[in-house]
């Protein structure tokens, strides 16, 4: 298991075309993938579920992953939700 605390850096926060970006990379893992604000852990690989979280700018985050690509798919992701771009 592999986590990693990050900032959320984007002004915009994490919207719809971030989060479609990030939940389209971490489909591509074999890895099970959580993302965790506030102790409400989510699956990342569902659009729906990242919304929820409402994560605005400078909002802390936690990525979980969990398999056999678990290094790979946290130093990726966790890059995605920091630029949120």
């Amino acid at each position: 298991m592999k986590e990693k605390e990050i900032i959320v850096k984007n002004k915009s926060g994490l919207h719809a075309r971030p989060i479609s970006n990030f939940v389209n990379k971490a489909s591509t893992y074999k890895s099970d993938i959580f993302v965790i604000k506030d102790g409400a852990e989510i699956n990342g690989k569902s659009v729906l579920s990242l919304l929820t979280l409402a994560a605005g700018f400078n909002t802390k985050l936690t990525i979980r992953v969990t398999g056999a690509d678990e290094d790979e798919a946290v130093h990726v992701l966790s890059k995605l939700l920091e630029e949120g771009e």
